[in-house]
């Protein structure tokens, strides 16, 4: 991967150099510096979301959250690992709420604990609900948009609500079709 974007960070450096040689050094120093400003506002984003996260869990929340989802997704995931399930769960929460990176590390962890059970529609539910990626809160666009001076940056939430659900529904139900459709394959 760290090729294929060295090749087109140098096709397109070569292409502004063509293009516009006299432009090329100002866009990239003053790509870098938006860079930095636009990092900056993530960061600040991030250390608000995971603080709530933090107050999420010490205060008990998150578990009675995770509880009240268990049975929904002991059915989605057709899986008993109470363990697994929390974790998937609480990767779903943050994905949730618009916290790209931070349910990663709950993912890894939940999708290993699928494997190990031999629970390959699991892992695969995991992974398209992820990539899927429900948002009530589009964190991350928000804070982009802000930070660039939209006049209004959550107008955005609607549309990403829409389009998230119909994603997530697709690929659910994607999922859930083709792993049929491999077992009638595995009985004959």
């Amino acid at each position: 991967m760290n090729a294929v974007f060295t090749l087109v960070f140098l096709a397109s450096a070569m292409l502004c150099l063509v293009m516009n040689p006299d432009g090329f050094l100002d866009a990239l120093l003053s790509g870098g510096q938006k860079t930095v400003t636009v990092s900056i506002s993530l960061i600040a984003v991030y250390c608000v979301w995971f603080a709530f996260f933090n107050v999420l869990k010490e205060s008990g929340l998150s578990e009675k959250l995770t509880r009240l989802f268990y049975p929904l997704s002991r059915k989605l995931f057709r899986s008993n690992d109470k363990e697994a399930l929390y974790l998937a769960t609480s990767n779903l929460t943050a994905n949730l709420l618009g916290l790209p990176g931070a349910p990663t590390p709950l993912g890894i962890k939940a999708t290993e604990k699928f494997y190990a059970a031999k629970n390959r529609y699991a892992a695969d539910m995991l992974f398209v609900l992820n990539a899927t990626s429900l948002q009530l809160i589009p964190t991350t666009v928000i804070a982009l948009r802000a930070s660039h001076n939209s006049a209004a940056p959550a107008d955005i939430l609607p549309a990403t609500l829409i389009a998230t659900l119909f994603s997530t529904i697709l690929g659910a139900l994607l999922v859930f079709l083709t792993s049929k459709r491999i077992r009638i394959r595995k009985r004959k």
